[in-house]
């Protein structure tokens, strides 16, 4: 359990995104994909500050995935065999997925309406996809080959980064947007790989 939590206050809510300081990067990770979980359970409750909601969930997926791409996913790549290039690079277009149908969700005037309703199913689809294949074929296997300590100081590496990144806004949909225009001129949202 990280040691201390910082979170969004609303007149309705108490939205927890997190502070992890130290531990395990893979648990670390983990708890972040149920935090995932539980924002978008309260996305889709009427009863909800969907807002305030949004902006949280946001900044957490961003700030999450942007230190995962930047600090773990290169480590794990290099010290697990059963990490190799595809499964980073599919990560990483599965981040990309992500972020653009964040982008959609936040680009919605308000939060009662059908639009809002699919945009956020579209966004939990992919999202549980995505934590569903990481943890599977990346964290799975970098817990059995990765030593202890090397996940520790990545853990606490990762924290300070996401933390960092959270703190700066990062879900901010101007630069969310300008994550998604970096991932397409990257050929990371290929729309011809889609299976549908």
């Amino acid at each position: 359990m990280p040691p201390a939590t910082a979170g969004y206050r609303t007149a309705m809510t108490s939205i927890d995104v997190g502070r992890p300081l130290s531990g395990d990067v893979i648990d670390l990770i983990i708890d972040d994909h149920r935090r995932f979980e539980r924002l978008l359970r309260q996305l889709r409750d009427q009863n909800e500050d969907r807002d305030a909601v949004r902006r949280a969930f946001a900044d957490v997926l961003i700030g999450h995935g942007e230190a995962e791409e930047e600090l773990v996913y290169p480590v794990l790549r290099r010290k697990a065999k059963d990490v190799d290039k595809h499964d980073v690079e599919h990560g990483e277009e599965e981040h990309a997925e992500g972020n653009e149908a964040l982008l959609k969700v936040l680009e919605l005037k308000g939060t009662n309406s059908q639009a809002f309703t699919d945009a956020v199913e579209e966004l939990s689809n992919l999202i549980a996809h995505h934590v569903a294949e990481e943890e599977l074929t990346i964290l799975g296997p970098a817990r059995a080959e990765v030593s202890e300590k090397v996940r520790t100081d990545l853990g606490a590496t990762w924290a300070a980064r996401r933390n960092e990144l959270i703190d700066s806004g990062c879900g901010d949909v101007e630069n969310v947007r300008r994550i998604v225009a970096k991932a397409e001129r990257e050929g990371k949202l290929d729309d011809s790989d889609e299976e549908s």
